[in-house]
C-alpha cells in the first residue's frame, strides 16, 4: 500500500484530496501548520489507521523532514502547502515568497535525499492576459501578475532544476466545488456565497466576457491520483475542467438562485483574460468529468441551513 504525504492537507484542495486517497486505499500523512486553523477539516479522519496528522511548519529553517517522519517509507509527496490567494498576496509579497519558496525548498531537499516523487500543484495564475490559447510548454506565456503567481514560477524553476525527472508540475485552474476545508476567495465559490446570502455579486466592470481556466475539485483529485499512479515524470501540465467567462458562471448560478450583479471599479478578481489548453493532459488519456452546474448546486447546498 503506497504511503503519500499531503502538505497543506487541511486546506480547500487537501482536505478533499486526503479523503479521495484514503478511499483509494492509500496511506496518507497530512502535514499542516494550522495557520488557517482548519482543525474542522480533520473531522472523520481521526482514528483512521491509514491516516496520520503532523502539525508542522514545512517552511521552517533547517527542517529535517526525514527525522520528523522517523524512517517511514514515503512513495510520493503532494505539496499543496502555501500561502494562497493571488489577490491578497499584493499586500504581503515578501511573506508569500519566503514561506512558499522555503517550504518547497525543504520538500525538494527531502525528495532528493530520499528519491521520492514530487507532485507540485502549481497554478494557471502563472499566466498573464493572452490573446491566443495558452499552452504549458511555451515559456513566453509566463507573465505572473501577483506575488503568489511569481512564487509559483520560482518554485517550479527550483523543482525543474533540482529533481531531474522525478516530479510532475500541475498548473491547476481556479478551483470550484465543496470540500471540508472550503474557501470562498475564488470566483465561483465567492459568487455562490454572495448569492446564498442575498448579497450583490461583485464583478470587476470589464470582466463579464473574460475567459479564465477553472477546475472542478473532483477533477483535481483525480488528476493528482492519475500522476501518482502513472509515470509521466519531468513534465508540466495544465489541469483545468473548462475555460469559463464570468458570464458563464453567473448564468449557472442563476439556475439555483436569484442574483443581483454589482459592477465595481477595484480589480477584485478576474481582471485578466486567458484561455488555457488542457490538450497535453487529455492526450495521456485523462478525461475531465467535472460539471459546473453540479458543483454550484453542491456549494449552494453546503451553505444552506439544515432544519
Amino acid at each position: 500500500m503506497s504511503r503519500i504525504i499531503v502538505t497543506g492537507g487541511l486546506g480547500h484542495i487537501g482536505s478533499g484530496l486526503i479523503r479521495h486517497l484514503l478511499a483509494r486505499d492509500y496511506k496518507v500523512i497530512c502535514i499542516d501548520n494550522l495557520l488557517t486553523q482548519r482543525v474542522s477539516s480533520l473531522r472523520g479522519l481521526v482514528g483512521n489507521r491509514s491516516f496520520q496528522f503532523i502539525d508542522l511548519d514545512i517552511a521552517a529553517k533547517n527542517l529535517l523532514l526525514s527525522k520528523v517522519l522517523d524512517g517511514q517509507k514515503i512513495d510520493c509527496i503532494v505539496h499543496l502547502a502555501a500561502i494562497t490567494n493571488a489577490e491578497a498576496s499584493h499586500d504581503k509579497a515578501e511573506e508569500v515568497h519566503n514561506n512558499n519558496y522555503n517550504s518547497t525548498k525543504n520538500i525538494v531537499n527531502f525528495c532528493q535525499e530520499s528519491n521520492i516523487k514530487l507532485i507540485f500543484p502549481s497554478s494557471t495564475s502563472v499566466y498573464g492576459s493572452a490573446d491566443a490559447e495558452v499552452f504549458e510548454d511555451d515559456p513566453s506565456v509566463l507573465k505572473p501578475q501577483s506575488p503568489y503567481a511569481e512564487s509559483k514560477v520560482n518554485e517550479e524553476e527550483l523543482i525543474i532544476n533540482s529533481l531531474g525527472k522525478n516530479f510532475n508540475i500541475l498548473r491547476l485552474g481556479t478551483i470550484f466545488g465543496a470540500s471540508p476545508g472550503m474557501r470562498f476567495h475564488t470566483a465561483v465559490n465567492k459568487f455562490c456565497w454572495q448569492a446564498s446570502l442575498g448579497q450583490p455579486i461583485s464583478v470587476w466592470k470589464t470582466a463579464m466576457n473574460q475567459y479564465r481556466p477553472y477546475l472542478a475539485l473532483s477533477d483535481a483529485f483525480r488528476a493528482i491520483d492519475f500522476f501518482i499512479e502513472n509515470n509521466h515524470e519531468g513534465a508540466v501540465f495544465n489541469v483545468l475542467t473548462q475555460n469559463y467567462t464570468v458570464h458563464d458562471i453567473l448564468e449557472a448560478i442563476k439556475e439555483f438562485s436569484e442574483i443581483e450583479i454589482e459592477f465595481v471599479e477595484s480589480k477584485i478578481m478576474n481582471q485578466l483574460s486567458y484561455f488555457v489548453s488542457n490538450d497535453k493532459i487529455t492526450s495521456l488519456g485523462f478525461d475531465f468529468q467535472g460539471n459546473l452546474q453540479e458543483a454550484i448546486k453542491e456549494t449552494m447546498d453546503w451553505l444552506q441551513f439544515e432544519s
